[in-house]
């Protein structure tokens, strides 16, 4: 039987007296309940990840799916996985075993577990920066400590103009984004990728950059305040733009590789 897409299904009452009987969703509404979150969400992908045995929600005797709070909490998880760390079905089975939670972060490296040993891309989350705000500062030390660089991978991506730091006072710091910029490097030197190789993604992001700025060159040399403030609004709505444009597109030549 095919599954209501909208309905919502009152489960039987929890064992305790004090608990409020709760409610599932058939697939539909889990759908469009995750559909801001995650717009390329179907119905036919999450019946795909209930055959992958990802999922496992409750049927009714009619064969309806219904999706507990916990069932719509996991798909969450297994979706931001695939989004933000670009896991295989099968290394987010296996994190899912393992007792990762939607809100977990990822595990530091430790004498067990190695830097080196940890997965791709584990230590890194999405991020979002302000363009007007160039946030805290942090000297070598601290982000040698906090991304698991070498000094010598830093030094090198300062030769080849990836990040800058500033020297005061004997000492050099470095902005937050310079440091996520180390953290990043750092999961990509662990499979060979030397700094030399990342001039392709500076010269990529100074084209975006440019492209960007040629579009609202106007408003953002305007004696304006309020005209200045919304243009560099726009300029951040539209960099998460490119971004997510630039992500799609490799997404989409990955999958050739892959295939």
């Amino acid at each position: 039987m095919a599954d209501d897409p909208l309905t919502e299904v009152p489960l039987p009452p929890a064992p305790a007296d004090n608990e409020a009987p709760r409610k599932s969703l058939t697939i539909g509404a889990v759908c469009k309940a995750l559909s801001q979150e995650f717009p390329d969400i179907s119905i036919s992908k999450i019946r795909y990840l209930e055959d992958q045995k990802l999922l496992a929600p409750r049927r009714t005797p009619g064969g309806y799916r219904l999706y507990a709070q916990s069932d719509v909490a996991r798909l969450r998880t297994i979706l931001r996985l695939q989004r933000d760390e670009f896991l295989p079905l099968r290394v987010i089975r296996q994190e899912l075993a393992a007792g990762r939670a939607e809100d977990d972060q990822p595990a530091p490296a430790t004498a067990a577990a190695p830097a080196d040993a940890v997965r791709p891309g584990a230590a890194l989350r999405r991020l979002t920066f302000s363009i007007r705000d160039r946030g805290a500062q942090y000297s070598l030390e601290d982000v040698i400590e906090e991304t698991g660089a070498e000094p010598q991978l830093i030094r090198e991506l300062e030769e080849f103009g990836i990040v800058k730091g500033e020297a005061r006072g004997g000492t050099r710091y470095y902005y937050e984004t310079e440091r996520e910029i180390v953290r990043a490097v750092t999961e990509l030197a662990r499979y060979g990728v030397a700094g030399r190789n990342l001039r392709v993604f500076k010269t990529s992001a100074e084209r975006e950059s440019a492209l960007l700025q040629q579009i609202l060159a106007p408003s953002l040399r305007s004696r304006n305040p309020e005209r200045r403030k919304e243009a560099i609004e726009t300029l951040e709505n539209l960099a998460a733009v490119a971004s997510h444009l630039k992500h799609l597109l490799l997404v989409r030549d990955l999958r050739r590789i892959a295939k």
